[in-house]
């Protein structure tokens, strides 16, 4: 596939990075700006708590969009055609005490200063901390985003503001404050009218940032005037750190600083997208495109709250399944809420490998809308134009493998897996299969926390009985290297059995999972029963017949 046949299917894709791209490209047709520099794509970060999953999804997606637009332009990320900024906002002000921190007091005495004056509660610099509470959670979404791979520059506020780069973009919001004024008052309760200003000054006694009236003394000078905490009345500069604007000034300040095309948010920011996009425009700039992506949910459905420490963590999710399959999970609808719990991932991993094995063989037009496909360009490190991953297959799924070490039991270890495996995979060598030796610690994680505890086999009826007895005996009579294809017939054929009376096969599949694995679904018996041992599968046969 050459790379104009790329651009010619991007064009038409129907796969919503495209169709995202799609958007920068009328927004700029010739694919560049004109002064010929890159698109800008931004992500949002704040610093007051450690990155989570809502970063790494946003980060994700819009980097999705950033690798689609390349691929529609036919540009590869070594051509610096576009650049993604990771934001964070520390220079906001602390307002609240997370409770999953240390050092709760000393925060506290700390409240409404700006994040990047805030002592870091894990240490100080002296004992191996960080300068401030929000260079260490910075230094944290380096970490962070640096693991999955992703390719982007990141750019503190503290840095822009302190250093001058946004006085210029200072100056023109105190040039334009009434305008300003004019779109925010409007939106605000009578009480939060009544002290808004677009710009924060920071106190210079507290080292707080204020919430206060303020008078533009000089905008071309910076100066502006406002009381201070003590009831002063304070004439200072804005400029150079001295103050920070409103969120929503902000976001749009940055717009227009920056340069940004294209910026994502949550639903939750509709509103703010709104203003701010009002905002840019009085400041002379325009508003980035960008998708409004729903929330994630909780297993009961709620919003998922770092507070409430209610959904799955990217830690917890990592623990039981691979990192692609959490980007697969994420990939598709992002206009739809997602709910995001531990009972989602066997799925995720099994559809991930059941996508990325078909890749090589769909037609163009279907590749692109493969989540393995972005995927594979997420990070940066493939650029070509054919399939990723082509001939990649996982010899043993993920599902199979929750099975197996179900059966075994919550002290089940990684040989011991392994060691079935033989039965299964001629040649086994984790070596070979790091992918699947990964997969494995996944499987040990998830069925010790998910499985094991909850595990219960009930006893077989005298129908079931009966049943179960004439597979074990065809079982002792089957040959050692009886293929798993074969060993799923005989256990269909049982299943077909008028004198068993299954009028429907899933009602025999279910039984053996409930009698055998305690689970309601599982895997082709076949190949369970191939994995695990024909001696294996028997003695659990004769286990369960014993409860009859």
């Amino acid at each position: 596939m050459s790379m104009q046949e790329l651009i010619d299917a991007a064009q038409s894709s129907k796969a919503w990075p495209f169709q995202e791209a799609q958007r920068i490209l009328k927004r700029y047709p010739d694919g560049a700006k004109p002064d010929g520099s890159p698109i800008i794509f931004e992500t949002g970060y704040g610093p007051s708590g450690l990155p989570h999953i809502g970063t790494f999804q946003e980060v994700l997606r819009t980097t999705f969009v950033r690798r689609a637009f390349e691929a529609l332009i036919g540009a590869k990320p070594e051509d610096g055609k576009t650049r993604l900024i990771a934001f964070s906002d520390d220079m906001d002000g602390f307002r609240k005490v997370p409770t999953n921190l240390p050092n709760q007091d000393m925060l506290a005495q700390h409240l409404n200063k700006p994040l990047c004056r805030i002592p870091d509660p894990f240490g100080d610099a002296g004992s191996g901390g960080y300068e401030s509470f929000a260079a260490h959670n910075n230094a944290k979404l380096r970490e962070f985003l640096d693991r999955f791979g992703f390719e982007y520059e990141f750019i503190a506020s503290s840095d822009r503001y302190m250093s001058g780069a946004f006085d210029d973009a200072l100056k023109n919001v105190l040039n334009n404050n009434q305008a300003i004024l004019d779109i925010m008052l409007p939106t605000l309760r009578a009480e939060r009218a009544a002290t808004y200003s677009p710009i924060m000054p920071i106190s210079p006694t507290s080292g707080t940032v204020l919430q206060v009236p303020v008078e533009v003394v000089d905008a071309e000078a910076g100066t502006i005037r406002f009381t201070d905490d003590d009831g002063s009345v304070v004439e200072q500069s804005a400029l150079s750190g001295m103050a920070k604007l409103q969120w929503k000034v902000d976001f749009a300040m940055r717009w227009v600083a920056l340069g940004v095309d294209y910026e994502m948010y949550g639903k939750d920011l509709t509103d703010t997208g709104v203003q701010s996009g009002k905002i840019a425009k009085v400041l002379g700039g325009r508003k980035p495109d960008g998708l409004i992506y729903e929330l994630f949910l909780d297993e009961k459905g709620e919003k998922i709250s770092k507070s409430k420490g209610n959904g799955l963590t990217i830690e917890q999710w990592l623990d039981y399944g691979s990192q692609e399959s959490l980007g697969f999970y994420i990939f598709p609808n992002p206009k739809s809420a997602k709910q995001l719990h531990g009972g989602l991932i066997p799925r995720a991993v099994d559809d991930y490998w059941a996508f990325r094995e078909r890749l090589a063989e769909q037609p163009l037009d279907k590749q692109l809308g493969n989540p393995v496909w972005h995927l594979a360009r997420a990070n940066g490190g493939y650029t070509g134009a054919e399939a990723p991953g082509a001939g990649d297959t996982q010899p043993v799924t993920f599902a199979l493998l929750l099975n197996l070490v179900g059966v075994l039991g919550a002290e089940a270890d990684k040989d011991q897996v392994w060691s079935y495996l033989a039965n299964y995979i001629d040649g086994v060598d984790p070596a070979q299969h790091p992918q699947l030796d990964a997969l494995i610690d996944n499987a040990l994680a998830y069925n010790r926390d998910f499985i094991a505890p909850n595990l219960k086999r009930r006893k077989p009826t005298g129908t079931e009985a009966a049943a179960l007895r004439e597979l074990d005996r065809q079982l002792d009579e089957a040959p050692a290297d009886i293929s798993a294809e074969d060993l799923q017939t005989k256990v269909y054929e049982i299943g077909k059995a008028e004198k068993f009376g299954y009028e429907n096969l899933r009602d025999w599949f279910t039984a053996l999972y409930q009698i055998l694995l305690g689970a309601d679904q599982g895997p082709r018996m076949g190949s369970f029963i191939r994995l695990y041992g024909i001696e294996n599968t028997r003695r659990l046969i004769g286990d369960a017949l014993e409860t009859e």
